[in-house]
């Protein structure tokens, strides 16, 4: 039986870290009168982490198949090293412990990502419904400390989010294990899948769709409270997005029986451009910045389903854990990273208007990667015409 309900919760309280941790703790460390500089290479931290640890747990789960394991340890090792947020507000100490959170916190979903499609196993359709409550977490988390903290310190931010990563620590400990792959011979290996062009294509777009959205998880929120936009305002943009991407979350199966995967990204990608250009030079309309958060729907939504789909089939059985962390880090880690510390110089130098223009020059190389990389003969049939997800 498939332990919906547990993985449903694992994600939710996974992604309300995400909602209270990245478009608040930035105004945080501003308040302990933090640079831009620092900021940027603080929450690169997050990033950098991304590149490194997944790929050394994903290689320990798939030697071990102690994916749960290494979860529930990432869950425990994450919250002590959030807790040192309490007892300085030195770099050095920010800087130590932001490093071992993001160390033990990004080992957890190439994994866990990886365990859902096993538990769901021909089921796989049905990674969006479960996927679709970390969102949740997400807009309860956003919307909650946004207007909690037009009232509460910004101290209130820490006590928020360590209850939070208490609460991961409980629902990892809920999870259960799913059966390791049976032993096949493998159709191809890690490395002759890394050599076909379509993947490095895929790859290689996804780490540039993550540099382009850079400015937008470190600064978005420093930026709209500079121009004039109350906090609670700030919560309501972030969960107005994320109420875009549940949306595509939702109708993703039927999407993806219309559109190939490959179509469903480069879309994302056209979105992406139009959306940071929309942010950085129209930000004092209001109606601009809510159709650049609808626009989030397809930036991340389809996007990340889609990806992760293509990287599920591409990287089949015993490779699934390897590949989902390659994915991971080369995305959301060295892309994440490069977009952040870029933007926390191009911030101060330039200005945010060409910061995020920077970023949707991000999103267009991407989009030329993938359509000249990956050939419509490499497409994969969409979810829900073989069951990818």
């Amino acid at each position: 039986m498939i332990p919906y309900w547990r993985l449903s919760a694992y994600y939710f309280f996974y992604f309300a870290f995400v909602g209270a941790f990245s478009p608040y703790f930035t105004l945080y460390l501003q308040s302990i009168a933090l640079s831009a500089t620092d900021i940027a290479l603080l929450m690169s931290l997050m990033q950098l982490m991304r590149v490194l640890a997944p790929n050394l747990w994903g290689w320990l789960a798939e030697k071990l198949g102690l994916r749960m394991a290494i979860v529930r340890l990432s869950a425990l090792a994450s919250l002590a090293g959030f807790s040192v947020f309490f007892m300085t507000t030195e770099f050095a100490g920010l800087f130590a412990a932001m490093a071992l959170m993001a160390f033990f916190w990004s080992a957890a979903l190439p994994l866990v990502e990886g365990l859902t499609f096993s538990h769901l196993g021909e089921a796989a359709h049905r990674y969006g419904s479960i996927r679709v409550w970390g969102s949740v977490g997400f807009i309860v988390a956003v919307l909650a400390l946004g207007h909690s903290l037009d009232h509460l310190p910004i101290e209130a931010v820490l006590w928020v989010t360590s209850a939070i990563l208490g609460g991961i620590v409980v629902c990892s400990a809920l999870v259960p294990e799913a059966a390791r792959p049976p032993a096949q011979r493998q159709a191809a290996s890690f490395g002759d899948t890394l050599r076909r062009p379509e993947v490095r294509a895929l790859l290689g777009a996804c780490f540039l769709m993550s540099a382009a959205h850079g400015a937008l998880y470190v600064f978005y929120s420093i930026f709209l409270v500079d121009i004039g936009y109350d906090k609670a305002l700030v919560g309501w943009m972030w969960t107005l997005g994320v109420i875009a991407e549940i949306i595509v979350f939702m109708w993703m199966p039927r999407i993806s029986q219309r559109f190939s995967l490959r179509t469903i990204l480069l879309l994302s990608f056209a979105c992406a451009v139009l959306r940071f250009l929309m942010i950085g030079w129209g930000a004092d309309s209001l109606a601009l910045l809510l159709l650049a958060q609808l626009l989030h729907g397809a930036t991340f939504g389809a996007y990340h389903a889609a990806a992760i789909a293509v990287v599920n089939q591409w990287f089949p059985g015993a490779l699934q854990s390897r590949g989902q962390a390659l994915y991971g880090s080369l995305s959301f880690g060295a892309g994440g990273m490069l977009g952040g510390l870029l933007s926390g110089y191009t911030w101060e130098m330039i200005g945010a208007a060409w910061t995020y223009t920077i970023g949707s020059g991000f999103a267009l190389a991407g989009f030329v990667w993938l359509l000249l990389g990956w050939k419509q003969h490499g497409v994969p049939h969409a979810p829900g015409r073989e069951g990818a997800a």
